[in-house]
Order: C-alpha cells, then sequence, then structure tokens
C-alpha cells in the first residue's frame, strides 16, 4: 500500500506541482498546514484527524462561542446568556478556562464539542478563510486565509 503525503494530495487539489506548495515549520490544531503564495491550507488525511483538530479549536475558542449556546448546552436558564455574554466581553481570551470548567461540569466537553460540528460543520472552526470543509480524495482541506 502506497502511503499518501498530505502535500500530493493537496497539490492534486490545487492542480498545483508539489514543488509550488510550501510546508509552514508549525502546524494547524496539528495538521500540516501549507502556503500557495499567500494562501495557507490545512489538510487532514483521516477523519479522526479533522476531527481532533476540530476539537482543539474549540477547545481554545470557548470563550468565542455565542452565550446562548454555552448556557443551553449546559442546561443552564436562558436568562443567564446575558451574564454569560457580559463576562465574555469583559474577559474575552481568559474566560476559555472558565467556560471550559463549566462545559466540563455540566453537558462534558464531548457533547459540546459533537454539538457545535452538528450545528456549523468542521469547516466553520477550521476553514477561516470561507468556513468550508472539502473532501477530496478521502482526505480534508481547509483554506486558512
Amino acid at each position: 500500500m502506497i502511503k499518501t503525503e498530505p502535500i500530493d494530495v493537496l497539490a492534486e487539489y490545487l492542480e498545483v506541482s508539489t514543488e509550488e506548495l510550501s510546508e509552514e515549520s508549525y502546524d494547524y490544531y496539528g495538521l500540516p498546514l501549507f502556503s500557495l503564495g499567500s494562501q495557507q491550507y490545512a489538510i487532514a488525511l483521516m477523519d479522526d484527524d479533522a476531527t481532533d483538530a476540530t476539537v482543539e479549536n474549540i477547545k481554545e475558542s470557548l470563550w468565542a462561542f455565542t452565550s446562548s449556546f454555552i448556557v443551553s448546552e449546559c442546561g443552564l436558564p436562558y436568562d443567564l446568556s446575558e451574564v454569560f455574554a457580559a463576562y465574555q466581553e469583559n474577559r474575552c481570551e481568559s474566560a476559555n478556562d472558565a467556560i471550559l470548567s463549566l462545559i466540563e461540569k455540566t453537558c462534558t466537553l464531548k457533547t459540546f464539542v459533537d454539538d457545535a460540528i452538528s450545528a456549523d460543520g468542521r469547516g466553520h472552526f477550521l476553514g477561516g478563510y470561507d468556513g468550508e470543509e472539502i473532501e477530496f480524495k478521502d482526505s480534508f482541506i481547509y483554506r486558512i486565509n
């Protein structure tokens, strides 16, 4: 069995040679990241890798979720969404740990992530450019910028 390389799949999708792509020295939530000019793409060769990357993205960006989604998922009264919105606005990224703790104590992170992916799709979280997940040759491609 021939092992497929992410750069080969991405080059074929973009209809360019692998020499035109540059692999970045850092990853994107565990996924390899490639550049074509100023465009960046992350690619997952397996479904589980795409999901794992999405979990990491969501875990780091809980502070940016709508407060109504958070309170709904945690089984809290809707009236608390105003309180959460104010807290999120005041604390921004530093609210993340507290929100994660609340989620883990109420609905579990897995349930929260599954519901977020079900509502918006993985592309919403990983495809920063257009929110799309491109399925190509059993792989998943995300344009970052």
